[in-house]
């Protein structure tokens, strides 16, 4: 299944847990997706149908019970954590509905700090995230602390950081779930010009049926199954 442009693929992923009761219980039954570079794929689905689990396999953050995933070519579901990691830190970037800044750090610094885990020097990490923070619209408020910004303005940073290391691919679970209809509506900009202007794969988890919208596609998660659906523009859940 590997084409020359995809940046996720995902083949035939099952994920099961034990129940309390000592039954297993299968969240995802044979889920299979390939994502292209440039492309902007939105997963919805109800509550509890496993989108969240979904997307923490796609991001090697979990292995699934079976099947196989491959993020820019390589596979998340085989070798060791250390290995994997290192896949995950160079080709992924993350953003949640939660920001998950560091409240001391700026905006600068938020940004900057994969690059400085990554081995970067200070000037070339301080330039990359000042591109990036420029790009997102924050760049008078680079020297801000988290708590002196808006909630839109914080998960604008957590963009800006999450394309910190030029990901190949941008995962993003339920990322305007905490913002007013206003800042969403920026957010969904933002994000859908991401694949385009920096040429990644994103993968979008969300309720909001107007971020959907704004996709290439638009998969729903139904019964352990990745299908087809049509995009509403207007917002659910």
């Amino acid at each position: 299944m590997t084409t020359g442009s995809a940046v996720l693929e995902a083949e035939d992923v099952v994920r099961e847990y034990a129940s309390g009761d000592g039954a297993t219980l299968r969240i995802l039954d044979g889920v299979t997706v390939t994502v292209e570079r440039g492309e902007m794929v939105a997963i919805i689905g109800e509550s509890g149908a496993g989108k969240s689990t979904l997307l923490q396999i796609l991001g090697g953050l979990d292995r699934p019970t079976a099947g196989r995933v491959r993020i820019a070519g390589a596979d998340v579901t085989r070798g060791s954590d250390e290995a994997i990691a290192a896949v995950r830190n160079r080709s992924v970037g993350f953003v949640f509905q939660f920001h998950h800044l560091l409240r001391d750090f700026s905006a600068l610094e938020n940004v900057m700090f994969p690059l400085r885990i990554g081995g970067q020097p200070a000037p070339v990490a301080r330039d990359r995230a000042r591109a990036l923070l420029d790009a997102v619209g924050l760049g008078a408020r680079v020297q801000h602390r988290p708590a002196q910004l808006s909630g839109g303005e914080q998960q604008r940073v957590a963009v800006a950081r999450a394309l910190a290391a030029e990901p190949a691919l941008v995962l993003a679970d339920e990322p305007s779930g905490n913002l007013d209809r206003g800042n969403a509506l920026r957010l969904h900009d933002l994000l859908a010009s991401l694949a385009q202007t920096h040429g990644v794969g994103v993968v979008v988890v969300t309720h909001n049926r107007g971020l959907a919208a704004r996709a290439d596609r638009v998969l729903l998660l139904e019964l352990g199954r990745l299908v087809a659906s049509s995009a509403m523009a207007e917002e659910v859940g």
